[in-house]
């Protein structure tokens, strides 16, 4: 008697061709029987790979990545929300819109001047522009009933892990100093999509018997909302404001800045940038 065969051959694809084996499900979840001839499953997207072409993740195909990839503030970034936010002619154009108190009398002798240094703070911020001919140009413009003979100070600076360090200020004859320094902040925090969000408060750090006005904005942009801290002085020839922004700090919770570190760092570039006249 003749034995049947041990095994069923298989079946024959009725173009002569067999069918292939059975597959084990895919990553996924192909139903068994899939031929595996490297193209994705009928409506996968076209960005996932065949199979053996290593994918983002686990599985032949790869499960998609999980959101788009955070994204860090360049420098240039910083830069223009910094310079964008802290318009100092904002501020002093504020003073002689919003009153003329204590502008009757005499105004005081101009005694001091601002410069823009190469380096600040022994060679921690660098100089990258001068922009005193320009930015300064429209502070010098800005009509300010509380100001006389003033000229512009703006540097922008550079320093270790992409910080960005910014002085607006302006020297002359200064009818009220403390006016302007508020006047100062007042601006920032007008300024378009810019917000109030740590009220300005006055810190006097031991051994330069300056008091500064700090404050905390943040400010919206194309990459989201950057907080921006800055400190200001004012005195009789001298006003500025001083904004420091690092890729940590612009993302900061706005309430956990260290102002008072900000002002101490503002007292010490005030006594580098603040030169007597003749």
């Amino acid at each position: 008697m003749t034995m049947p065969p041990s095994s069923t051959p298989p079946p024959h694809h009725p173009y002569g061709g067999p069918v292939p084996p059975p597959q084990p499900p895919g990553a996924f979840g192909a139903p068994q029987g899939y031929p595996s001839q490297g193209h994705p499953p009928q409506g996968l997207p076209s960005q996932y790979p065949g199979p053996g072409v290593p994918g983002p993740g686990a599985g032949a195909w790869g499960p998609p990545p999980v959101g788009p990839p955070k994204k860090k503030l360049s420098a240039g970034a910083i830069v223009a929300i910094v310079l964008g936010s802290l318009v100092l002619v904002g501020g002093l154009g504020y003073a002689a819109k919003a009153g003329l108190d204590g502008v009757t009398g005499s105004f005081p002798e101009a005694t001091h001047r601002l410069v823009v240094p190469e380096t600040l703070l022994a060679g921690r911020y660098t100089l990258v522009s001068d922009l005193s001919d320009t930015q300064g140009k429209e502070i010098e413009d800005t009509p300010d009933l509380t100001v006389k003979d003033a000229r512009a100070a703006v540097g922008q600076y550079g320093g270790k892990g992409g910080a960005t360090l910014v002085l607006s200020g302006m020297y002359g004859r200064i009818k009220n100093g403390e006016a302007t320094r508020a006047s100062i902040l007042r601006g920032a925090a007008t300024e378009k999509d810019s917000t109030l969000v740590v009220r300005p408060r006055d810190f006097t750090p031991a051994g330069y018997g300056v008091t500064v006005r700090c404050q905390v904005t943040t400010s919206k942009g194309g990459l989201g909302t950057t907080t921006l801290p800055m400190c200001a002085w004012g005195d009789d020839s001298t006003a500025a404001a001083v904004a420091l922004v690092t890729p940590e700090t612009a993302t900061t919770d706005p309430k956990d800045i260290d102002l008072a570190e900000l002002a101490e760092t503002t007292v010490k570039i005030r006594a580098e940038v603040r030169k007597p006249l003749g």
